[in-house]
């Protein structure tokens, strides 16, 4: 369902190998490894292993064969519905395939050069993306929220730009991250890897991404059309989510020495989406230092990354940044940090009528049976020792503990003084001292 209402421009089949705006060797040399790693050994084949048209798959084998480095084998004969001509490795092909390989591993998809992909993040900008009040309380419907925090959620989501959520634990401030992601409900185009000065990054990442079903024509069929350039993957828009993990060396390039390639680092997978920095204040760094980090990114939509070599270069910065705290922002930035971060939104716990609705609501989806005077004793006794502060986790901790009991006791799951006691207990520890 498409419920954000943006049209993205899918990113246009390329015509003429001009148009990849890559150095013919390097081309050609993607290829060479893609035969000699998959056994590409057809057009149809290798044209699917590099993701490019079938009329620019071939000019590439044609330069390679006017180079030596390719022959033709004649067709695949009686025993294929096809008759395409078969391609093998001249020996100077391998030799050269080998020495490709030894620069670097990296075979299959054409990268898109970065400057191209640049032009297809502002095409499919997270700051496109308009959602009315209808969307976000639709992707939130499972949540009960006051209708204020929808009102300053929406403005700040619509924005595009940083999102601050903090308060007390417990309040649901990661399931609110997660209704944001699921209001933006469009998708947009991922490359499979880009290119920069000869290196390739690989960006799709199909634990962070998730590809949508594309119809694909005919294989067999003599002229296929495919409706957008397959270097890239059609996906939901992307969400990375880190919590008490995240370090700042995880926001550079990945370089992996043995295939001589980098892997997009978590902002770079998570462009045209959201980054979510859940329990800020719990990482090895502190939360000042992970802000500043972001500070340029933020305000100038780029980021700078740099190469083994030292090399820095710019990539887009297309993201909704949301941090999520437990702790109050002025314990953990100081105001020019906190400038810089565009919205400031507070989760505080339920008041006791959002709570009892909660708790109703968790009871009916788990079958147990409420009771008023077990109600009463749990708000009227219970409360009043944590001085009646409400959070939004606690219905359904309770419930769960109470279900747990009458599972092991054999009792029908109905809600009685004695089960709020044994929940209740499991909620809190008391302060006491333990003898050693």
């Amino acid at each position: 369902m498409n419920m954000a209402n943006t049209a993205v421009v899918a990113p246009p089949p390329p015509k003429r190998l001009e148009e990849l705006s890559l150095p013919r060797v390097f081309m050609r040399d993607v290829a060479l490894k893609t035969i000699f790693r998959k056994n590409a050994n057809t057009v149809t084949y290798l044209s699917k292993a590099i993701c490019l048209p079938i009329g620019i798959t071939q000019e590439i084998i044609d330069i390679a064969r006017g180079q030596g480095l390719l022959e033709a084998m004649g067709t695949l004969g009686a025993h294929s519905t096809t008759n395409e001509m078969v391609y093998q490795l001249t020996d100077s092909g391998k030799a050269r395939a080998m020495d490709a390989l030894a620069q670097s591993e990296y075979f299959g998809a054409m990268p898109v050069p970065l400057d191209v992909y640049s032009q297809q993040v502002k095409r499919q900008s997270i700051r496109n993306v308009h959602i009315t009040r209808e969307q976000l309380m639709g992707a939130m419907g499972h949540l009960v929220l006051p209708s204020t925090l929808i009102s300053h959620l929406g403005p700040a989501v619509g924005s595009g730009r940083s999102i601050l959520m903090y308060g007390p634990p417990g309040n649901g401030k990661s399931s609110i991250s997660n209704g944001i992601r699921d209001a933006m409900g469009d998708k947009i185009y991922i490359p499979r890897a880009v290119e920069y000065s000869g290196q390739v990054i690989t960006v799709f990442d199909p634990i962070v991404h998730s590809a949508a079903e594309v119809e694909e024509d005919d294989p067999t069929a003599l002229r296929r059309r495919n409706r957008f350039d397959t270097r890239y993957v059609l996906c939901d828009r992307p969400t990375v989510i880190t919590g008490g993990e995240l370090s700042l060396n995880m926001l550079d390039l990945v370089y992996n020495p043995t295939a001589r390639t980098y892997q997009a680092p978590l902002q770079l997978k998570s462009t045209g989406g959201i980054f979510i920095v859940d329990d800020l204040g719990r990482q090895a760094e502190p939360p000042q230092k992970l802000v500043n980090r972001w500070i340029v990114p933020l305000e100038e939509s780029k980021d700078i990354l740099a190469l083994q070599s030292g090399e820095k270069f710019e990539v887009p910065f297309d993201t909704l940044v949301i941090f999520s705290t437990n702790f109050h922002p002025n314990e953990i930035f100081d105001k020019a940090a906190l400038r810089r971060i565009f919205f400031k939104i507070k989760i505080d716990g339920p008041n006791q009528e959002d709570f009892l609705k909660i708790f109703a609501l968790v009871a009916r989806k788990k079958k147990m049976q409420l009771d008023e005077e077990a109600l009463i004793y749990l708000l009227k006794t219970k409360y009043p020792t944590i001085d009646n502060v409400y959070a939004n986790y606690q219905p359904v901790f309770l419930i769960d503990q109470m279900i747990s009991v009458c599972d092991f006791e054999g009792w029908p799951y109905k809600m009685t003084k004695e089960l709020v006691d044994r929940a209740w207990a499991n909620m809190f520890v008391k302060d006491e001292h333990i003898v050693k």
